[in-house]
Protein backbone atom coordinates (compact mmCIF):
# COMPACT_ATOMS: atom_id res chain seq x y z
CA UNK A 1 0.00 0.00 0.00
CA UNK A 2 2.94 2.35 0.49
CA UNK A 3 4.45 1.75 -2.95
CA UNK A 4 4.28 4.55 -5.49
CA UNK A 5 1.82 2.56 -7.59
CA UNK A 6 -0.73 2.65 -4.74
CA UNK A 7 0.02 5.74 -2.67
CA UNK A 8 -1.24 9.04 -4.07
CA UNK A 9 1.45 11.73 -4.59
CA UNK A 10 -0.18 13.70 -1.74
CA UNK A 11 0.37 10.80 0.67
CA UNK A 12 -3.12 9.29 0.74
CA UNK A 13 -3.50 5.51 0.76
CA UNK A 14 -6.55 4.01 -1.02
CA UNK A 15 -9.14 2.39 1.22
CA UNK A 16 -10.53 -0.37 -0.99
CA UNK A 17 -11.29 -1.13 -4.60
CA UNK A 18 -14.77 0.41 -4.77
CA UNK A 19 -13.97 3.67 -2.94
CA UNK A 20 -10.33 4.73 -3.09
CA UNK A 21 -11.17 8.02 -1.41
CA UNK A 22 -12.49 6.46 1.82
CA UNK A 23 -10.20 6.30 4.82
CA UNK A 24 -9.20 3.25 6.82
CA UNK A 25 -7.60 3.39 10.29
CA UNK A 26 -3.90 4.32 9.96
CA UNK A 27 -2.59 1.09 11.46
CA UNK A 28 0.29 0.88 9.00
CA UNK A 29 3.11 2.09 11.29
CA UNK A 30 1.99 -0.24 14.10
CA UNK A 31 1.76 -3.10 11.59
CA UNK A 32 5.22 -2.36 10.16
CA UNK A 33 6.67 -2.29 13.65
CA UNK A 34 4.99 -5.61 14.49
CA UNK A 35 6.41 -7.23 11.34
CA UNK A 36 9.88 -5.93 12.16
CA UNK A 37 9.74 -7.14 15.77
CA UNK A 38 8.35 -10.56 14.81
CA UNK A 39 11.07 -11.18 12.24
CA UNK A 40 13.74 -10.04 14.67
CA UNK A 41 12.46 -12.28 17.47
CA UNK A 42 12.09 -15.38 15.27
CA UNK A 43 15.16 -15.08 13.04
CA UNK A 44 17.48 -12.76 14.95
CA UNK A 45 17.64 -10.49 11.90
CA UNK A 46 16.91 -6.79 12.36
CA UNK A 47 15.73 -5.49 8.99
CA UNK A 48 16.62 -1.84 9.51
CA UNK A 49 16.42 -1.15 5.77
CA UNK A 50 12.75 -2.20 5.76
CA UNK A 51 11.94 0.16 8.63
CA UNK A 52 13.86 3.02 7.04
CA UNK A 53 12.12 2.66 3.68
CA UNK A 54 8.68 2.47 5.19
CA UNK A 55 9.32 5.30 7.66
CA UNK A 56 9.74 7.80 4.82
CA UNK A 57 6.42 6.77 3.25
CA UNK A 58 4.65 6.85 6.60
CA UNK A 59 5.76 10.44 7.17
CA UNK A 60 3.99 11.31 3.90
CA UNK A 61 0.87 9.48 5.07
CA UNK A 62 0.98 11.19 8.46
CA UNK A 63 1.24 14.58 6.77
CA UNK A 64 -1.79 13.77 4.60
CA UNK A 65 -3.81 12.93 7.71
CA UNK A 66 -2.78 16.14 9.46
CA UNK A 67 -3.56 18.33 6.44
CA UNK A 68 -6.81 16.68 5.34
CA UNK A 69 -8.41 15.36 8.53
CA UNK A 70 -7.39 18.17 10.88
CA UNK A 71 -7.23 21.15 8.50
CA UNK A 72 -7.68 23.71 11.29
CA UNK A 73 -4.78 22.31 13.30
CA UNK A 74 -6.70 21.57 16.49
CA UNK A 75 -5.21 18.05 16.88
CA UNK A 76 -8.70 16.53 16.83
CA UNK A 77 -9.28 14.42 13.74
CA UNK A 78 -12.18 13.30 11.58
CA UNK A 79 -11.72 10.45 9.11
CA UNK A 80 -15.17 9.13 8.26
CA UNK A 81 -16.19 5.53 8.69
CA UNK A 82 -12.67 4.31 9.61
CA UNK A 83 -13.65 0.67 9.24
CA UNK A 84 -16.52 0.86 11.72
CA UNK A 85 -19.21 1.12 9.04
CA UNK A 86 -22.60 1.71 10.73
CA UNK A 87 -21.39 2.29 14.30
CA UNK A 88 -22.68 5.87 14.46
CA UNK A 89 -26.19 7.29 14.20
CA UNK A 90 -25.40 8.51 10.67
CA UNK A 91 -22.91 7.72 7.90
CA UNK A 92 -19.71 9.34 9.15
CA UNK A 93 -18.22 9.34 5.65
CA UNK A 94 -21.00 11.52 4.23
CA UNK A 95 -20.66 15.32 4.32
CA UNK A 96 -22.44 17.10 7.16
CA UNK A 97 -24.66 20.14 6.50
CA UNK A 98 -22.71 23.34 5.78
CA UNK A 99 -20.96 24.71 8.85
CA UNK A 100 -21.12 21.48 10.86
CA UNK A 101 -17.97 19.55 11.75
CA UNK A 102 -17.46 16.02 13.05
CA UNK A 103 -14.66 15.39 15.55
CA UNK A 104 -14.02 11.68 16.01
CA UNK A 105 -12.82 9.86 19.08
CA UNK A 106 -11.53 6.95 17.03
CA UNK A 107 -9.87 9.10 14.36
CA UNK A 108 -8.06 11.16 16.99
CA UNK A 109 -7.01 8.05 18.91
CA UNK A 110 -5.72 6.30 15.79
CA UNK A 111 -3.52 9.34 15.18
CA UNK A 112 -2.27 9.08 18.75
CA UNK A 113 -1.28 5.48 18.02
CA UNK A 114 0.28 6.65 14.73
CA UNK A 115 2.52 9.05 16.69
CA UNK A 116 3.50 6.42 19.25
CA UNK A 117 4.37 3.86 16.56
CA UNK A 118 6.43 6.39 14.62
CA UNK A 119 8.26 7.29 17.83
CA UNK A 120 9.21 3.66 18.35
CA UNK A 121 10.36 3.23 14.75
CA UNK A 122 12.42 6.42 15.02
CA UNK A 123 13.99 5.17 18.24
CA UNK A 124 15.07 1.93 16.55
CA UNK A 125 16.46 3.78 13.52
CA UNK A 126 18.27 6.31 15.73
CA UNK A 127 20.36 3.53 17.21
CA UNK A 128 21.91 3.21 13.75
CA UNK A 129 21.66 6.87 12.74
CA UNK A 130 21.17 9.55 15.46
CA UNK A 131 19.56 11.93 12.96
CA UNK A 132 16.28 10.08 13.57
CA UNK A 133 16.14 11.41 17.13
CA UNK A 134 14.72 14.61 15.63
CA UNK A 135 11.82 12.60 14.22
CA UNK A 136 11.33 10.93 17.59
CA UNK A 137 11.07 14.34 19.25
CA UNK A 138 8.61 15.54 16.59
CA UNK A 139 6.20 12.63 17.05
CA UNK A 140 6.51 12.77 20.85
CA UNK A 141 5.44 16.41 20.78
CA UNK A 142 2.55 15.71 18.41
CA UNK A 143 1.34 12.94 20.69
CA UNK A 144 1.28 15.36 23.63
CA UNK A 145 -0.82 17.79 21.59
CA UNK A 146 -3.27 15.06 20.55
CA UNK A 147 -3.57 13.70 24.10
CA UNK A 148 -4.37 17.19 25.36
CA UNK A 149 -6.89 17.88 22.60
CA UNK A 150 -8.92 14.74 23.20
CA UNK A 151 -8.86 15.07 27.00
CA UNK A 152 -9.30 18.82 27.50
CA UNK A 153 -12.53 20.33 28.79
CA UNK A 154 -13.82 20.99 25.25
CA UNK A 155 -12.40 17.74 23.90
CA UNK A 156 -13.98 14.34 23.37
CA UNK A 157 -13.93 13.15 26.98
CA UNK A 158 -17.29 13.44 28.77
CA UNK A 159 -16.61 13.96 32.46
CA UNK A 160 -20.22 13.33 33.48
CA UNK A 161 -20.42 9.96 31.71
CA UNK A 162 -16.78 8.94 32.04
CA UNK A 163 -16.43 7.99 28.38
CA UNK A 164 -15.11 9.24 25.03
CA UNK A 165 -17.60 10.27 22.33
CA UNK A 166 -17.61 11.68 18.82
CA UNK A 167 -18.60 15.36 18.87
CA UNK A 168 -20.45 17.49 16.31
CA UNK A 169 -19.59 21.19 16.26
CA UNK A 170 -22.39 23.47 15.05
CA UNK A 171 -21.90 26.59 12.90
CA UNK A 172 -22.29 28.64 16.09
CA UNK A 173 -19.39 26.79 17.72
CA UNK A 174 -21.53 24.70 20.08
CA UNK A 175 -20.20 21.18 20.62
CA UNK A 176 -22.73 18.35 20.79
CA UNK A 177 -21.41 14.96 21.98
CA UNK A 178 -22.92 11.91 20.30
CA UNK A 179 -23.45 9.98 23.54
CA UNK A 180 -23.35 6.49 22.10
CA UNK A 181 -21.18 4.09 24.10
CA UNK A 182 -19.48 2.15 21.37
CA UNK A 183 -16.07 0.94 20.23
CA UNK A 184 -15.45 4.57 19.23
CA UNK A 185 -14.95 5.32 22.94
CA UNK A 186 -12.74 2.29 23.61
CA UNK A 187 -10.26 2.90 20.78
CA UNK A 188 -8.49 5.61 22.85
CA UNK A 189 -7.12 2.66 24.86
CA UNK A 190 -5.11 1.57 21.81
CA UNK A 191 -2.76 4.59 21.94
CA UNK A 192 -0.48 3.14 24.61
CA UNK A 193 3.26 2.62 24.73
CA UNK A 194 5.94 2.12 27.37
CA UNK A 195 9.25 3.96 27.08
CA UNK A 196 12.45 3.04 28.88
CA UNK A 197 14.45 6.29 29.16
CA UNK A 198 17.57 4.40 30.19
CA UNK A 199 18.06 2.73 26.79
CA UNK A 200 20.59 5.41 25.89
CA UNK A 201 21.79 8.73 27.30
CA UNK A 202 20.95 10.47 24.02
CA UNK A 203 17.41 9.07 24.05
CA UNK A 204 16.92 10.27 27.63
CA UNK A 205 18.17 13.73 26.64
CA UNK A 206 15.75 13.88 23.69
CA UNK A 207 12.85 13.12 26.05
CA UNK A 208 13.95 15.86 28.44
CA UNK A 209 14.54 18.41 25.67
CA UNK A 210 11.16 17.70 24.07
CA UNK A 211 9.35 18.13 27.37
CA UNK A 212 11.32 21.30 28.01
CA UNK A 213 10.39 23.16 24.83
CA UNK A 214 6.76 22.04 25.00
CA UNK A 215 6.47 23.55 28.47
CA UNK A 216 8.15 26.77 27.35
CA UNK A 217 5.78 27.20 24.41
CA UNK A 218 2.67 25.65 25.96
CA UNK A 219 2.79 25.87 29.77
CA UNK A 220 -0.86 24.77 29.79
CA UNK A 221 0.33 21.30 28.74
CA UNK A 222 2.27 20.77 31.95
CA UNK A 223 -0.27 18.21 33.14
CA UNK A 224 0.15 16.06 30.00
CA UNK A 225 3.95 16.15 30.17
CA UNK A 226 3.96 15.36 33.88
CA UNK A 227 1.61 12.43 33.34
CA UNK A 228 3.82 11.09 30.57
CA UNK A 229 6.97 11.50 32.67
CA UNK A 230 5.45 9.83 35.72
CA UNK A 231 7.47 6.67 36.24
CA UNK A 232 6.18 3.23 37.09
CA UNK A 233 7.57 0.68 39.51
CA UNK A 234 9.74 -0.53 36.62
CA UNK A 235 11.22 2.93 36.00
CA UNK A 236 9.53 3.35 32.64
CA UNK A 237 7.33 6.07 31.15
CA UNK A 238 3.79 5.55 29.86
CA UNK A 239 2.66 7.27 26.68
CA UNK A 240 -1.13 6.89 26.73
CA UNK A 241 -4.24 8.89 25.95
CA UNK A 242 -6.17 7.23 28.80
CA UNK A 243 -4.62 6.99 32.25
CA UNK A 244 -5.38 6.53 35.93
CA UNK A 245 -8.90 7.42 37.04
CA UNK A 246 -10.19 7.83 33.48
CA UNK A 247 -8.83 4.39 32.62
CA UNK A 248 -10.80 2.98 35.55
CA UNK A 249 -14.00 4.66 34.39
CA UNK A 250 -13.71 3.48 30.78
CA UNK A 251 -12.94 -0.09 31.90
CA UNK A 252 -15.97 -0.04 34.22
CA UNK A 253 -18.11 0.19 31.09
CA UNK A 254 -16.02 -2.19 29.00
CA UNK A 255 -16.12 -4.95 31.63
CA UNK A 256 -19.82 -4.59 32.44
CA UNK A 257 -21.87 -7.56 31.21
CA UNK A 258 -24.84 -5.25 30.72
CA UNK A 259 -22.75 -3.07 28.44
CA UNK A 260 -19.75 -4.32 26.41
CA UNK A 261 -18.66 -7.56 28.07
CA UNK A 262 -20.04 -10.65 26.36
CA UNK A 263 -19.27 -14.27 27.27
CA UNK A 264 -17.31 -14.25 23.98
CA UNK A 265 -15.43 -10.95 24.05
CA UNK A 266 -16.08 -7.21 23.85
CA UNK A 267 -19.10 -6.05 21.88
CA UNK A 268 -18.79 -3.18 19.41
CA UNK A 269 -21.77 -1.40 20.98
CA UNK A 270 -23.14 -1.37 24.51
CA UNK A 271 -26.07 -3.69 25.15
CA UNK A 272 -27.90 -0.91 27.01
CA UNK A 273 -29.23 0.22 23.63
CA UNK A 274 -31.16 -3.00 23.06
CA UNK A 275 -34.31 -1.72 24.76
CA UNK A 276 -33.41 1.96 24.86
CA UNK A 277 -31.91 2.95 21.51
CA UNK A 278 -29.96 6.16 21.21
CA UNK A 279 -31.88 8.78 19.20
CA UNK A 280 -30.44 11.89 17.57
CA UNK A 281 -32.69 14.56 16.10
CA UNK A 282 -31.47 17.47 14.02
CA UNK A 283 -31.82 19.32 10.74
CA UNK A 284 -35.24 17.76 10.21
CA UNK A 285 -33.94 14.20 10.51
CA UNK A 286 -34.04 11.51 13.17
CA UNK A 287 -31.26 8.96 13.55
CA UNK A 288 -31.16 6.05 15.96
CA UNK A 289 -28.73 3.39 17.14
CA UNK A 290 -30.07 0.13 18.56
CA UNK A 291 -28.08 -2.82 19.89
CA UNK A 292 -28.19 -5.55 17.25
CA UNK A 293 -25.97 -8.52 18.15
CA UNK A 294 -26.17 -10.22 14.74
CA UNK A 295 -26.69 -8.87 11.21
CA UNK A 296 -27.57 -5.24 10.64
CA UNK A 297 -31.20 -4.32 10.10
CA UNK A 298 -30.25 -1.23 8.06
CA UNK A 299 -28.82 -0.86 4.59
CA UNK A 300 -26.00 1.42 5.72
CA UNK A 301 -22.76 0.28 4.02
CA UNK A 302 -24.67 -2.37 2.11
CA UNK A 303 -26.22 -3.90 5.22
CA UNK A 304 -23.77 -6.82 5.19
CA UNK A 305 -21.63 -5.46 8.01
CA UNK A 306 -22.64 -4.58 11.54
CA UNK A 307 -20.80 -2.72 14.28
CA UNK A 308 -23.85 -2.22 16.48
CA UNK A 309 -23.34 -5.16 18.81
CA UNK A 310 -21.31 -8.05 17.35
CA UNK A 311 -17.80 -9.06 18.42
CA UNK A 312 -14.94 -8.26 16.04
CA UNK A 313 -11.55 -9.90 16.48
CA UNK A 314 -9.19 -7.12 15.34
CA UNK A 315 -10.35 -4.55 17.89
CA UNK A 316 -10.63 -7.17 20.65
CA UNK A 317 -7.07 -8.26 19.93
CA UNK A 318 -5.85 -4.67 20.17
CA UNK A 319 -7.71 -4.15 23.45
CA UNK A 320 -5.98 -7.22 24.90
CA UNK A 321 -2.59 -5.96 23.72
CA UNK A 322 -3.24 -2.55 25.27
CA UNK A 323 -4.25 -4.08 28.60
CA UNK A 324 -0.96 -5.96 28.68
CA UNK A 325 0.99 -2.76 28.09
CA UNK A 326 -0.94 -0.99 30.83
CA UNK A 327 -0.16 -3.85 33.20
CA UNK A 328 3.53 -3.71 32.31
CA UNK A 329 3.50 -0.11 33.51
CA UNK A 330 1.11 -0.20 36.49
CA UNK A 331 1.85 -3.71 37.72
CA UNK A 332 -0.50 -5.61 40.03
CA UNK A 333 -1.36 -2.52 42.09
CA UNK A 334 -3.83 -1.26 39.45
CA UNK A 335 -6.94 -3.44 39.65
CA UNK A 336 -10.46 -3.38 38.22
CA UNK A 337 -13.64 -5.32 38.83
CA UNK A 338 -13.99 -8.28 36.49
CA UNK A 339 -16.85 -8.29 35.67
CA UNK A 340 -17.99 -4.84 36.78
CA UNK A 341 -20.19 -5.13 39.88
CA UNK A 342 -18.87 -8.57 40.84
CA UNK A 343 -16.67 -7.30 43.68
CA UNK A 344 -13.78 -9.37 42.26
CA UNK A 345 -10.79 -7.11 41.57
CA UNK A 346 -7.93 -8.31 39.38
CA UNK A 347 -4.90 -6.69 37.70
CA UNK A 348 -5.07 -5.86 34.02
CA UNK A 349 -3.03 -8.84 32.81
CA UNK A 350 -5.69 -11.14 34.29
CA UNK A 351 -8.38 -9.13 32.49
CA UNK A 352 -6.42 -9.57 29.25
CA UNK A 353 -6.13 -13.33 29.82
CA UNK A 354 -9.82 -13.72 30.52
CA UNK A 355 -10.82 -11.70 27.46
CA UNK A 356 -8.52 -13.88 25.36
CA UNK A 357 -10.18 -16.96 26.86
CA UNK A 358 -13.63 -15.70 25.96
CA UNK A 359 -12.56 -15.12 22.35
CA UNK A 360 -10.95 -18.55 22.11
CA UNK A 361 -14.07 -20.19 23.52
CA UNK A 362 -15.97 -19.12 20.39
CA UNK A 363 -14.24 -21.99 18.59
CA UNK A 364 -14.04 -24.63 21.33
CA UNK A 365 -16.68 -27.18 22.24
CA UNK A 366 -18.91 -26.37 25.21
CA UNK A 367 -20.30 -28.90 27.70
CA UNK A 368 -22.81 -30.10 25.09
CA UNK A 369 -20.09 -30.55 22.50
CA UNK A 370 -21.17 -27.53 20.43
CA UNK A 371 -18.89 -24.81 19.11
CA UNK A 372 -20.46 -21.35 19.55
CA UNK A 373 -19.03 -20.24 16.18
CA UNK A 374 -21.27 -22.71 14.35
CA UNK A 375 -24.46 -21.36 15.94
CA UNK A 376 -27.56 -23.24 14.83
CA UNK A 377 -25.92 -24.96 11.85
CA UNK A 378 -26.47 -28.55 12.95
CA UNK A 379 -24.44 -30.09 10.13
CA UNK A 380 -21.38 -28.15 11.28
CA UNK A 381 -22.16 -28.86 14.95
CA UNK A 382 -22.67 -32.62 14.78
CA UNK A 383 -21.65 -34.10 11.43
CA UNK A 384 -18.25 -35.84 11.93
CA UNK A 385 -17.21 -34.72 8.46
CA UNK A 386 -17.74 -31.03 9.23
CA UNK A 387 -17.63 -30.41 12.97
CA UNK A 388 -13.84 -30.10 13.18
CA UNK A 389 -13.46 -27.91 10.09
CA UNK A 390 -13.27 -24.53 11.79
CA UNK A 391 -14.49 -21.49 9.85
CA UNK A 392 -13.06 -18.03 10.57
CA UNK A 393 -16.12 -15.84 10.35
CA UNK A 394 -16.02 -12.09 9.77
CA UNK A 395 -17.64 -11.23 13.10
CA UNK A 396 -19.61 -12.96 15.85
CA UNK A 397 -22.97 -12.68 17.58
CA UNK A 398 -22.65 -10.39 20.58
CA UNK A 399 -24.59 -12.72 22.89
CA UNK A 400 -24.11 -16.32 21.74
CA UNK A 401 -20.86 -16.17 19.74
CA UNK A 402 -22.31 -17.51 16.48
CA UNK A 403 -20.25 -16.74 13.36
CA UNK A 404 -21.71 -14.10 11.03
CA UNK A 405 -20.76 -12.53 7.72
CA UNK A 406 -18.03 -13.89 5.47
CA UNK A 407 -17.02 -17.37 6.62
CA UNK A 408 -13.42 -17.13 5.43
CA UNK A 409 -12.24 -13.92 7.11
CA UNK A 410 -8.97 -15.52 8.17
CA UNK A 411 -7.13 -12.22 7.75
CA UNK A 412 -8.21 -10.95 11.15
CA UNK A 413 -10.20 -13.71 12.83
CA UNK A 414 -7.12 -15.90 12.42
CA UNK A 415 -5.70 -13.84 15.30
CA UNK A 416 -7.29 -16.48 17.52
CA UNK A 417 -4.27 -18.67 16.67
CA UNK A 418 -1.99 -16.02 18.16
CA UNK A 419 -4.10 -15.92 21.31
CA UNK A 420 -3.95 -19.70 21.67
CA UNK A 421 -0.20 -19.85 21.01
CA UNK A 422 0.42 -17.10 23.54
CA UNK A 423 -1.12 -19.02 26.40
CA UNK A 424 2.18 -20.79 26.85
CA UNK A 425 3.65 -17.58 28.24
CA UNK A 426 0.63 -15.65 29.50
CA UNK A 427 -0.68 -15.95 33.03
CA UNK A 428 -2.92 -19.01 33.40
CA UNK A 429 -6.51 -18.07 34.10
CA UNK A 430 -8.05 -21.54 34.36
CA UNK A 431 -8.71 -21.53 38.09
CA UNK A 432 -10.62 -18.26 38.28
CA UNK A 433 -13.13 -18.44 35.44
CA UNK A 434 -15.92 -20.74 34.46
CA UNK A 435 -14.82 -24.08 32.96
CA UNK A 436 -16.20 -23.30 29.52
CA UNK A 437 -13.64 -20.51 29.17
CA UNK A 438 -10.53 -22.49 30.12
CA UNK A 439 -7.88 -24.09 27.98
CA UNK A 440 -9.15 -27.42 29.22
CA UNK A 441 -11.94 -27.03 26.69
CA UNK A 442 -9.62 -26.83 23.68
CA UNK A 443 -10.24 -29.52 21.10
Amino acid sequence: MLRESYMHPNGQIPAYEWAFEDVNPPVHPAAALAVYMYEKSTTGRADIAFLERIFVKLIMYFTWWVNRKDPEGHNVFAGGFLGLDNIGPFDRSSPLPPGFKLMQSDGTSWMGLFCISMMEIARILAQENPVYYDALAKFAAHFVFISDAINEADGLWDEDDGFYYDVVETPEGRRVPLRVRSMVGLIPLFATSIINPNESLLFEQVVKDTAGWILRERPDLKYVVEQTRSMSFSQTFLMAIVRGERLQRVLNYMLDENEFLSPYGIRALSKVYMNNPYVLRGAGHEYSVRYEPAESSTGLFGGNSNWRGPIWFPVNFMLISSLRRYHAFYGDSFTVEMPTGSGRRVPLNVVADELAGRLISIFTRDREGHRPAFGGAQKFQSDPTWRDNILFYEYFHGDNGAGIGASHQTGWTGLVATLIASFGTWRAFQTEVEPSLTTAGFS
